[in-house]
């Protein structure tokens, strides 16, 4: 039990990150995404073996925090009403429901904490709550680095003149590998963790 939930938990959190992605991309004009089929919380349209799977079931196995990934919702900034503006929409919201989910969470715990105490179920509740608070501020800090293809480097992409945009963007084609070894050294989570202990102890 101790693996399914933080795993559950991680799985329904980057469910919702893309379908967020898709969903505001729709309503500035792009339909792929729901074309697609992917405006859905089923698990079986965002699985992706290594981002859903395997790397989180290794992380919490190695006793840190569960992380990963869902397949990407597919996105054409051709259809978008206004490319350059909504890209930068569609790319926020991702991290922006998972800061939203962690803040809820937050919201509930307060709630238990003052009124539910003494309820023996809601104990367990309050555990799932925990998890959702840390792993969506794990994703909203880590999807908010900076580097390709992670949302936060979109966001800067589309902010920056044309040529410095282009030359920045040049750094995608590394930049999985680049977070790979971050993972895999344990780097990134030295990065992130002062930032992500701060937020979940505001939230929680």
């Amino acid at each position: 039990m101790q693996y399914i939930i933080p795993i559950a938990v991680l799985l329904f959190s980057v469910i919702v990150h893309e379908v967020a992605h898709g969903f505001v991309a729709y309503k500035c004009g792009d339909d792929t995404a729901k074309l697609m089929g992917r405006l859905t919380l089923n698990p079986l349209y965002h699985v992706d073996l290594i981002g859903t799977i395997l790397l989180p079931l290794t992380l919490v196995l190695a006793g840190l925090p569960a992380f990963g990934w869902a397949r990407p919702v597919p996105i054409n900034v051709l259809k978008l009403k206004n490319p350059k503006k909504d890209i930068i929409y569609v790319s926020a919201a991702g991290v922006t429901a998972n800061i939203l989910l962690a803040i809820v969470s937050g919201i509930i715990m307060f709630i238990i904490r003052n009124y539910f105490a003494n309820v023996e179920t809601m104990e367990y509740i309050y555990v799932i709550l925990q998890y959702m608070v840390v792993i969506n501020v794990v994703l909203f800090v880590f999807n908010m680095i900076p580097l390709p293809p992670l949302d936060g480097s979109r966001i800067v992409y589309y902010l920056l003149p044309r040529e410095l945009a282009q030359k920045y963007a040049k750094i995608e084609r590394y930049g999985f590998w680049i977070i790979v070894l971050l993972l895999i050294t344990g780097v990134l989570w030295d990065i992130i963790r002062p930032i992500v202990n701060f937020l979940v102890k505001l939230i929680s």
